[in-house]
């Protein structure tokens, strides 16, 4: 048996369909809430990073780990060994719209946590039986596996999860494969979430669809702001909701959504965020490790389960949404960070330096990645841990597409604190979020970073935002080189990077 062939087959195989069937062979396996819904404990309770490997990929790529073809091989064999005696459910889907960016996904899973495929059902689109002689992605689940390690085949299109029972494992297994797929094809995967503001800028009269793609860790408030209704009448200005995690693009700005399933973090979920809070009360969302107390009600705010709590909610129950997942033109890029010092609540980037921000990947490690660091800086590439392949390869071609397609502006957005006393309330970013939409904010150079900031902005008092008021000169000029010498550091591992990402950081010179 090749256990590297998605065309894999076992003997003891029951294959279902339908959400409600898996559902209901799921609740036995749950706490039902008094909306309907079904909440799941599991023994994982974050990714699993740190045992994560790929297969033959280039061991240049500084932020992968990786495993030879013939250790890889070695342990799935044992498993393989191991499923010919047990019962496995699978289940097929679609990622993406019917087009030229679709694949077909497979996940197989041991009976026993059948859940896992139910929550995986909600997440992806039914597939078109006749478009499936054989399938592009096959994730096999085993959490029951002696040993925890999530082993990635890039090209053989396979992944193996092993030893965790967590649902997030099973949703970026095909998400990081479709991203590699599209990368190899000329395209490029983010993990970013798409949204639509239809407002009427600033000097115009009538309304337009100004397309959004909002990049961010997990916990930083990606979803909060993607899903945000802000001041909008829902009549002639509104905001559409088109994904949460993954989308891919193409060069000429179309941006193809991936999923039919919003998989959130559940931490401190309030009216604050109304969309989602809205949402979560509908039967067919599916919980994990949400606090349910005792008339069934979920808890946000209780995190004696765990930080991570999750949620799955079926895209059409969401409000602000309609019938496509595609965003036909993006207009402006955010990167999301949550820092607690010297970076402004937004600023205006040049192609070099939004190509260096999304190298960067600044923020803070949240309890999705690893619960022991909470609140820690950290830095992802592109804000996304399951890049394959070369980082440096997709820096340069964002600059190229920036470069190329000067329309589409770009922004850092920080979600976190200034000086670490101001806080950045979620209404005050999604605020300025509208107001980009709207070319409503004035802009002068930082002397300092060579961005631009805000001079004013609608509503809002941009003035007490300004970082230099919290710290000395003396204190503010040695955290600026502190972070600089940092980002030069960061941005220098990566083989092959544009010179003009690097340069972009560095310090004016005389």
């Amino acid at each position: 048996m090749d256990c590297f062939s998605r065309d894999i087959g076992f003997s003891r195989i029951e294959i279902i369909s339908d959400s409600e069937t898996l559902r209901s062979r799921s609740e036995a396996l749950g706490q039902k809430t008094r909306y309907g819904s079904l909440n799941f404990i599991t023994k994982v309770r974050n990714r699993s990073a740190s045992d994560t490997y790929l297969v033959a990929t280039d061991p240049k790529h500084t932020h992968q780990q990786h495993i030879s073809e013939s250790e890889a091989t070695a342990i799935v064999e044992s498993v393989c060994d191991y499923l010919k005696d047990r019962d496995l459910v699978q289940v097929d889907r679609r990622m993406g719209s019917p087009n030229e960016t679709a694949s077909r996904c497979r996940l197989l899973v041991t009976a026993p946590y059948v859940r896992l495929a139910y929550m995986w059902s909600l997440a992806l689109f039914p597939c078109d039986s006749e478009d499936w002689d054989r399938p592009d992605f096959v994730t096999i689940y085993v959490p029951e596996w002696k040993q925890r390690q999530i082993i990635v085949h890039p090209d053989a299109g396979i992944t193996y999860i092993l030893g965790t029972d967590y649902f997030g494992e099973a949703k970026k297994s095909f998400l990081r494969m479709q991203m590699y797929r599209q990368k190899q094809r000329g395209y490029l995967g983010f993990h970013a979430a798409s949204k639509i503001m239809r407002v009427i800028p600033k000097s115009e009269s009538q309304s337009q669809d100004v397309g959004f793609l909002i990049f961010g860790l997990s916990g930083t408030g990606k979803t909060t702001l993607s899903t945000y209704p802000h001041s909008l009448d829902g009549v002639n200005e509104r905001a559409i909701v088109r994904q949460d995690d993954v989308v891919i693009m193409d060069d000429a700005g179309v941006c193809f959504g991936t999923e039919d399933g919003f998989f959130i973090k559940t931490e401190g979920l309030s009216d604050r965020q109304p969309t989602i809070f809205e949402a979560v009360r509908h039967p067919r969302v599916a919980f994990e490790n949400v606090f349910i107390s005792s008339e069934g009600v979920p808890v946000f705010s209780n995190e004696s389960l765990t930080s991570n709590g999750r949620a799955v909610i079926p895209r059409s129950v969401i409000p602000l949404t309609d019938d496509e997942v595609d965003l036909q033109r993006v207009h402006n890029l955010v990167f999301i960070t949550r820092r607690r010092d010297i970076l402004p609540p937004v600023a205006r980037l040049s192609p070099e330096q939004a190509a260096a921000y999304f190298m960067l990947g600044e923020s803070v490690e949240t309890s999705a990645g690893d619960p022991k660091a909470v609140g820690q800086a950290r830095r992802a590439v592109g804000t996304n841990p399951f890049i394959i392949g070369s980082e440096a390869e997709e820096g340069n071609w964002l600059l190229r597409f920036l470069r190329n397609n000067p329309k589409v502006k770009c922004y850092l957005l920080n979600t976190g604190s200034v000086g670490d006393q101001i806080n950045i309330d979620v209404e005050v970013s999604a605020s300025l979020i509208e107001h980009i939409a709207r070319d409503a904010i004035s802009w002068q150079a930082d002397s300092d970073w060579g961005y631009e900031v805000p001079v004013s902005v609608p509503g809002i008092d941009i003035e007490r935002y300004h970082p230099t008021l919290y710290y000395s000169d003396s204190e503010y000029r040695l955290r600026i080189e502190k972070l600089r010498n940092e980002r030069l550091e960061w941005l220098s591992q990566f083989i092959g990077l544009n010179p003009a990402i690097i340069a972009c950081v560095e310090p004016e010179r005389d």
